[in-house]
């Protein structure tokens, strides 16, 4: 993907906060890299890759490193050297890692087997936070983790051949209609699910169509065609325009707020040749 060279300021901002945390690419000294979003080593590893820097940077394989290191023989992700490891630490590694290049690691086979192990009863993927029996929505698997799972598996040979990936994306075409806040996060399609946000850190309407765009279940469906529907009559002169960017994120030129922005109308291109294909 190409981005215009009037972002590398942004770049240049991002990379100048590499240390912040007390270590380098922006995790903590004890690995953490999970801590002060928008600017942790997930979140920089996503938007680093929306602003063109080379998987085969050193900097890109640093952070690579970093998430690896968290790696357990199971193919769980855990955020921190203690504590619980749920779904959405391991999916969202996955993701970051897949978008870096690493897809079809020897790691990374093992990680898709152990999400796939442990797919919620719905077909989606819920963190335990809390236990079952509060409510049928509690209950529910989260949409959001169930997002950012396929988002890695869009990158493997599981997607549109393996029958579970598509009940999970039932799941979130299933929360189009009902778009109740469902499991134990909470997670609703409300006012600001539908503002578009950028770049894909969050459970929202632009990364919920990209993500969808890849799986054969989902691109002729009607839901799915009514949310690409929603996102398109969000463009102004045929661009994404940014209606909420992370307020931390609000300075840098690529995804300032009410403004286009060429690196998310990039991705925007890319759900249109999805859906064609």
């Amino acid at each position: 993907m190409a981005v215009p060279k009037q972002y590398a300021k942004d770049v240049e901002a991002i990379i100048g906060r590499r240390h912040q945390h007390g270590a380098d690419f922006w995790a903590t000294p004890d690995g953490r890299w999970g801590k002060g979003s928008p600017f942790s080593t997930f979140d920089c590893a996503l938007t680093l890759t929306e602003l063109g820097m080379k998987r085969t940077d050193p900097l890109m394989k640093g952070i690579a490193d970093t998430l690896f290191a968290s790696w357990r023989d199971d193919g769980r992700f855990p955020p921190a050297p203690k504590g619980a490891v749920h779904p959405c630490h391991t999916a969202n590694a996955a993701r970051a890692l897949c978008r870096l290049g690493y897809a079809r690691d020897r790691r990374m086979e093992r990680t898709f087997e152990q999400l796939l192990e442990v797919l919620h009863e719905d077909g989606g993927w819920r963190c335990r936070t809390v236990k079952m029996g509060r409510s049928p929505e509690t209950d529910a698997s989260n949409p959001g983790v169930t997002l950012a799972a396929l988002d890695a598996f869009r990158f493997t040979s599981y997607a549109n051949e393996d029958a579970r990936l598509d009940n999970a994306v039932e799941t979130l075409l299933a929360h189009w209609q009902t778009r109740r806040p469902l499991g134990p996060c909470h997670f609703g399609i409300g006012t600001l699910f539908m503002q578009v946000e950028y770049p894909f850190l969050r459970y929202n309407l632009f990364y919920y169509v990209h993500v969808l765009s890849h799986f054969e279940a989902a691109k002729n469906d009607t839901r799915f065609r009514q949310a690409l529907g929603a996102l398109k009559e969000k463009l102004v002169a045929g661009m994404v325009v940014v209606e909420n960017p992370n307020r931390r994120l609000a300075k840098l030129a690529f995804c300032r707020k009410g403004m286009p922005s060429a690196a998310a109308t990039e991705r925007y291109r890319e759900i249109v040749e999805n859906v064609r294909a």
